[in-house]
């Protein structure tokens, strides 16, 4: 089975005249399926907090923003 995310992650270039692929690490790919997941679980804590206690928490809210800005950096940065 192809993972997306190593697939995403993958850095193409080409040098002289053909396609180069480099994979990237085994740990890196965890570290982002990690970060993707506690993005997913952080959102569904925000929105039972919503649900429940009818407020907005702003630590869980500034936790998304931070694990989701380092998951976009991540990709954008393996890109270039």
């Amino acid at each position: 089975m192809d993972d997306p995310i190593k697939r995403a992650l993958t850095c193409r270039r080409l040098q002289r005249g053909r396609c180069v692929e480099e994979e990237p690490d085994d740990t890196l790919v965890c570290t982002v399926k990690f970060g993707i997941a506690m993005t997913a679980c952080l959102s569904a804590l925000e929105i039972a907090s919503m649900a429940f206690l009818h407020s907005w928490n702003s630590e869980v809210f500034s936790a998304i923003t931070g694990l989701s800005g380092i998951v976009i950096g991540v990709f954008v940065g393996r890109k270039t």
